[in-house]
C-alpha cells in the first residue's frame, strides 16, 4: 500500500520566516509597466480564487497594476515556462502550486528545471483539499463511497485536473488507501471538471476548497471528506478523510510565488515583501479566511528549500502509484 504523503500544514509552517509586516516597500523603477502574474492553472482553481482575491492589494503593495494570466497546460508546464523565459526583472512572476514541484516526477522531459530555472520568492499558505462527488451518488460519506467502489469495481469514473496533478495524486492516494478502483477521467483545469461533476458525467473527484466552496454550499455537488489531517474553520461541518476510516490519509495543496531565474537580491526582497505585505492587509486577510487558507508567507531561503523537500517527496508517490506521461 502507497505510504501517504504529507503537506501539512505542519510541514509548511516549519519553513515560515518571519515577515515584514511594518516594512515600507520601495516602488518598482516603472511604475506604468504592469507586473504579470502568471497562473499555470485554468479560471476558477483554487490558486486562481486565491490570486483574484488578493491582486487588489497587490497591485497596491507592488506600486504597480497587477494583471493575472492564466496559461493552464500539461499540468502547469505550459505557465511555468512563460515564467522561467521571461526577464528576470520581477515584472514577470508566477503563483504556483504543488503541480510546480510534481511534474519532473511524473513527466519525462521538461523543458525547464522546476528548482534551478525560477527565483523561489516564498511559499505563501497552504489550501484545503476536498473530495467532493456528484449530488446523486448513492454516497453520502468516504466510508459509504468507499464500499460503493468496492461493491461495483471500476464502474465509476473519478475527475482530475490532469495527469499528474495534485488532484490526480490525491485521488490516487485516496483509491490506495481504500484499496478500491476507479476510472480516471482527466480534464484540462479545474473548471471544466468541476462543469462536469455538477453535471454528473463522473461521479466524484478531488478539488481545493476555495474552487467548489460555493457549489457545496448551493447543494450542486456533495463533499464527501476533507483530504487534511484537521477539519477546516472555513467548512467546520465536513468531517475530515482521516475521521471516516482511513487514518493515514493527509494532503493539502500549497501555493507559492516564484519568478524567473537569476532576479537580484534587491527585486527579490521587493517581490517577497510585497506579497507578504498584500497577503497581510484585511481584505485579504478576510477572504483567506473564508477560503480556509491558511496563510505563512516564508522567506525566500526557505522556499527553495521546501521546494526540494516537496519534490523528493513527489518523486517517491509518483514512483508508487505508477504515474508517467510523455
Amino acid at each position: 500500500m502507497t505510504q501517504p504523503i504529507s503537506l501539512s500544514r505542519r510541514t509548511l509552517l516549519g519553513f515560515a520566516a518571519s515577515s515584514l509586516a511594518g516594512t515600507a516597500l520601495p516602488a518598482f523603477a516603472q511604475p506604468e509597466k504592469p507586473v504579470r502574474l502568471i497562473l499555470p492553472i485554468s479560471a476558477g482553481s483554487g490558486v486562481d480564487v486565491i490570486a483574484r482575491s488578493a491582486s487588489p492589494a497587490l497591485t497596491k503593495t507592488l506600486g504597480q497594476p497587477v494583471v493575472i494570466e492564466n496559461l493552464p497546460g500539461a499540468g502547469g508546464i505550459t505557465g511555468a515556462a512563460a515564467v522561467a523565459k521571461a526577464a528576470p526583472d520581477g515584472s514577470t512572476l508566477g503563483l504556483v502550486s504543488n503541480n510546480h514541484v510534481i511534474n519532473p516526477a511524473v513527466y519525462k522531459k521538461m523543458p525547464f528545471d522546476a528548482v534551478n530555472d525560477f527565483t523561489p520568492i516564498s511559499v505563501i499558505g497552504a489550501t484545503p483539499l476536498v473530495l467532493v462527488a456528484t449530488k446523486n451518488l448513492p454516497a453520502k460519506n468516504a466510508r459509504e463511497l468507499i464500499a460503493l467502489l468496492r461493491a461495483r469495481p471500476e464502474e465509476y469514473n473519478y475527475a482530475s485536473s490532469g495527469n499528474g496533478t495534485v488532484i490526480h495524486l490525491a485521488a490516487e492516494l485516496f483509491l490506495d488507501q481504500a484499496n478500491v478502483k476507479a476510472r480516471h477521467i482527466p480534464y484540462k483545469g479545474t473548471g471544466p471538471m468541476v462543469t462536469d461533476l455538477i453535471g454528473g458525467q463522473v461521479q466524484f473527484g478531488v478539488v481545493a476548497l476555495p474552487a467548489i466552496q460555493q457549489h457545496l454550499r448551493s447543494g450542486a455537488v456533495q463533499a464527501i471528506g476533507l483530504c487534511g489531517a484537521k477539519r477546516s474553520p472555513a467548512a467546520p461541518d465536513i468531517p475530515t478523510i482521516a475521521e471516516q476510516g482511513l487514518p493515514d490519509y493527509d494532503i493539502e495543496g500549497w501555493f507559492a510565488v516564484v519568478g524567473p531565474a537569476k532576479m537580484t537580491p534587491a527585486d527579490t526582497k521587493r517581490v517577497h515583501d510585497a506579497f507578504v505585505k498584500a497577503f497581510e492587509s484585511p481584505d485579504v486577510v478576510d477572504a483567506m479566511n473564508k477560503q480556509g487558507n491558511v496563510i505563512q508567507p516564508t522567506s525566500p531561503e526557505d522556499a527553495a528549500k521546501f521546494f526540494r523537500s516537496e519534490a523528493a517527496r513527489y518523486a517517491a508517490l509518483a514512483r508508487k502509484a505508477n504515474v508517467s506521461l510523455d
